[in-house]
């Protein structure tokens, strides 16, 4: 059998249009009819004002904090349990990085480790500058008790939704709560434009400046004239083409993810120490990567016999307070005193082949060596 890919790219064939309007018209540079185009849809997708389609996720993220107006020395506070793009931004404006755990629910950032996070920093004369969280793969955090505590100290609050395109929350597309949200449309993701990423808000007006930094910061003269530090940050008008065509048929992609998943859960139901990523009440995740946890054994173990078996599997996200880069940056977990839930999720969990073109004999092929895997 061909080798099982985690998250491949799947086209779905409109995309070549695009791609073909852009090279007849000659639009090749960044900008162009498809930028303008995919904006104005994702914008309208997710029923915010504003989008700026960016080169990547991690850009996104970059330029929200400048228009928060971070400084050096000004604090961070972020999900441990995440990719490291989602506080690399804040390290390039040499901002410090607060860590807050996950907690069981969601896998995503504890409201009561950011209430504690918070409580110091007040007490200190410190509130940071900004709040990331971030929705892992593809599952909302508690966003009401996140948001009232946000809130209640007048923290802006940056979702990372790069995982989460199409998830909502009690009806509401994640990505649309904080004063900024973020997608990524990497080659891996639930839809993707090669490489490519959002910026979107409900302030046209920021995101009317993030355009401007996003393109070098380029006052409108007759000649080249700035004053801020720009960035070469925009999509190209070939890849916001391939984005067109993929966001059409977004919700495709996650109801068959959602199948996916759920495949996987009959799948292991009678497993006693295989326990699968829960969802909270009142929201719908996209379900981008079907992962779970598996007591009792090595995930890195399992990982390997599955490559060998010519099945990809990837470990969750080693939590960024662990990582040796932030050896020396504050952390606080879920509960005080305690192993961090974000240690527990890393040394339990596995993420599963889990591409929009599997086949039920492809899954029911892992399903079957997963098995046999645990049974030995």
């Amino acid at each position: 059998m061909e080798k099982i890919l985690l998250s491949p790219p799947h086209m779905s064939g409109a995309e070549q249009s695009y791609i073909d309007k852009a090279f007849a018209t000659n639009w090749i540079a960044p900008l162009g009819p498809n930028v303008n185009q995919f904006e104005r849809d994702l914008a309208a997708y997710n029923s915010v004002e504003a989008v700026a389609a960016t080169s990547t996720g991690t850009a996104a993220i970059h330029l929200a904090l400048k228009l928060l107006h971070v400084q050096p020395g000004d604090t961070i506070f972020c999900s441990t349990f995440t990719f490291i793009a989602s506080i690399n931004p804040a390290l390039y404006e040499k901002a410090v990085p607060v860590f807050i755990d996950a907690e069981k629910d969601t896998w995503g950032m504890s409201p009561k480790a950011l209430q504690r996070a918070l409580e110091d920093a007040a007490q200190k004369g410190q509130l940071p500058k900004a709040i990331i969280i971030v929705h892992i793969y593809g599952q909302s955090v508690k966003m009401d008790e996140i948001m009232a505590l946000a809130n209640q100290y007048n923290i802006p609050v940056i979702e990372d939704a790069a995982e989460a395109l199409g998830s909502t929350y009690k009806g509401k597309k994640l990505g649309t709560f904080g004063e900024f949200g973020i997608y990524s449309f990497n080659g891996n993701k639930i839809i993707t434009t090669s490489g490519g990423g959002a910026l979107v808000s409900n302030k046209e007006s920021a995101i009317n400046h993030a355009r401007f930094l996003s393109t070098q910061a380029k006052e409108q003269r007759e000649y080249y004239h700035h004053v801020e530090v720009g960035y070469n940050y925009r999509l190209s008008n070939i890849l916001a083409g391939i984005g067109i065509a993929q966001l059409q048929v977004l919700e495709e992609r996650i109801a068959k993810k959602r199948a996916i998943f759920d495949h996987y859960e009959k799948g292991f139901r009678d497993i006693s120490n295989i326990t699968m990523m829960p969802e909270l009440a009142d929201t719908k995740s996209n379900r981008w990567l079907t992962t779970l946890l598996i007591q009792d054994a090595d995930p890195i173990e399992i990982m390997k016999q599955l490559t060998d078996k010519g099945i990809e599997a990837r470990l969750l996200w080693k939590p960024l307070h662990c990582q040796p880069i932030f050896k020396d940056n504050p952390f606080y977990e879920h509960q005080k005193g305690t192993k961090s839930v974000a240690e527990e999720l890393f040394a339990q969990g596995l993420c599963l082949p889990s591409g929009t073109q599997m086949t039920e004999e492809q899954q029911n092929y892992v399903i079957t060596t997963m098995r046999e895997i645990l049974a030995k």
